[in-house]
């Protein structure tokens, strides 16, 4: 009677696997994080000292959030590297054949390779929807002020939204840094029939939803009869504030998963149309989660054999294929904010490419 093997149960061969995994992993983030910081201090040292940016705020406000956001950025690509370099090792070193040739199947093989994945996947998970956004709030700032001023949000033209039912607001454009808005119009329908138009000069956010407007003219309309009363400056409500339509390229990147689920839903609700890169920042989350995955199988089924041109010929397919899974990235985004494509798709082709890359590799993986 064959014994068979429980799952639950890590064995010695489990734990030796784990902590290759782990271990080559975190070897890998303080080797090629180290070095991105290394390139970023040179390549930005003449704006820091320009912008006389402090050695504290320097440490502290940028790169000690720098390094977690990228790290987790690139978290997968790290498995990847990671995999392929240990297992080529591994193999080199007829550690694999001997596995192997125990009867241990390569699906038995890839547990420790899977529960090294989900501690990872997990750990860039959490950090990646509740820990790095509001320290992004900090980097992105200082990359503003010190890196960058152009980052910084001044404004938008020809901004039109829906901010309640039958309530359409119009901005000929807004000035963040005075939260002034000019050629403002509020139109007002009931079933599809305009009832009330307001327009004004300008409108300035004062705060908590409270807006002033400034020489405006209201016109009421009943059938045919309209009414038009004009003043010099009157106070509202609307619930929206200037960040509702201002939109920087990184404001993605300072929120939580539940903040940004939120705000996609809100603004689809308003009839807002650039929320693209939300959206794909979102799905982005979730889909790196199961890249880990994906990543690892690729790259253990890839290095599992020994082959003649050693662990140098793998760690070199691997870089090549971690160059095509972030052009995919690149690409499918791009196509997501400027094309029409959807976020959800674009998130994932990356991961939908290579997961048919993995089963074919894990087919062809020694047994």
């Amino acid at each position: 009677m064959i014994k068979r093997d429980n799952p639950l149960v890590i064995k010695r061969l489990d734990r030796y696997i784990i902590k290759k995994f782990l271990g080559t992993y975190i070897f890998m983030i303080v080797l090629i994080i180290s070095i991105a910081v290394v390139f970023d201090i040179n390549e930005k040292i003449d704006k820091f000292m320009t912008h006389n940016a402090s050695l504290r705020d320097i440490i502290f406000d940028y790169y000690l959030n720098f390094i977690p956001f990228y790290t987790n950025l690139f978290s997968p690509l790290f498995v990847f590297l990671a995999v392929i370099f240990f297992t080529s090792k591994m193999a080199l070193n007829s550690e694999i054949t001997a596995i192997l040739s125990n009867g241990i199947s390569f699906r038995r093989l890839m547990k420790p390779y899977m529960i090294s994945a989900l501690v990872i996947a997990t750990f860039s998970f959490v950090f990646g929807s509740y820990v790095i956004p509001p320290a992004n709030a900090t980097r992105i700032e200082f990359e503003q002020n010190y890196i960058d001023p152009r980052k910084k949000k001044t404004g938008d033209r020809d901004i039109q939204f829906k901010v309640g039912p039958g309530t359409i607001v119009y901005f000929g454009n807004f000035d963040m840094s005075s939260k002034t808005g000019y050629y403002f119009s509020i139109d007002h329908f009931d079933s599809l029939q305009l009832v009330s138009r307001l327009t004004a000069q300008s409108i300035r956010y004062d705060s908590a939803f409270q807006w002033t407007i400034n020489n405006y003219q209201i016109r009421d309309f009943d059938g045919l009869k309209e009414t038009i009363t004009k003043g010099t400056s009157i106070d509202t409500i609307l619930q929206i504030v200037p960040n509702d339509f201002i939109i920087a390229n990184s404001d993605q990147q300072m929120m939580t998963s539940p903040q940004l689920r939120s705000y996609v839903k809100s603004q689809k609700e308003r009839g807002m149309g650039n929320i693209q890169s939300f959206q794909i920042e979102y799905h982005s989350r979730i889909a790196s989660v199961f890249s880990a995955f994906i990543l690892t199988i690729i790259g253990a089924a890839l290095s599992a054999r020994k082959v003649k041109g050693g662990m140098g010929l793998n760690i070199g397919i691997g870089l090549a294929l971690s160059m095509a899974y972030i052009l995919f990235m690149t690409v499918s985004s791009t196509f997501a904010v400027k094309g029409g494509m959807s976020p959800f798709i674009a998130a994932w082709i990356p991961n939908i490419i290579f997961i048919l890359i993995a089963l074919y590799l894990y087919k062809r993986a020694p047994n």
